[in-house]
C-alpha cells in the first residue's frame, strides 16, 4: 500500500509539477520573464472568464433556463 501512495508523489513531484518548478526557477534567473508568463496565465483566464459570461447572457436572453419556483420540489 505505501508504494501505491509513493507512485502518487513520484507522479505529482517529477511529473504534473514540472512547469511550477520551472516558473520558480525562472523567477530566480529573471524576475521579469516570470512575471511575464504569469501575466499571460492571468490574460487568458479573464478571457474565459468574458467567454464564459457572455455564453450565460446569451442563454439568459433566449429564456432557455427554467426559472420557475416549482422547478425544484423543495421550493
Amino acid at each position: 500500500m505505501k508504494d501505491f501512495f509513493y507512485a502518487i508523489q513520484d507522479l505529482f513531484v517529477d511529473v504534473l509539477f514540472l512547469p511550477y518548478d520551472a516558473l520558480r526557477a525562472l523567477e530566480l534567473e529573471n524576475w521579469f520573464a516570470a512575471n511575464f508568463i504569469s501575466w499571460i496565465f492571468i490574460i487568458i483566464g479573464i478571457v474565459a472568464m468574458v467567454y464564459w459570461m457572455l455564453q450565460l447572457k446569451k442563454y439568459s436572453d433566449n429564456n432557455e433556463e427554467n426559472k420557475s419556483i416549482s422547478s425544484h420540489s423543495y421550493l
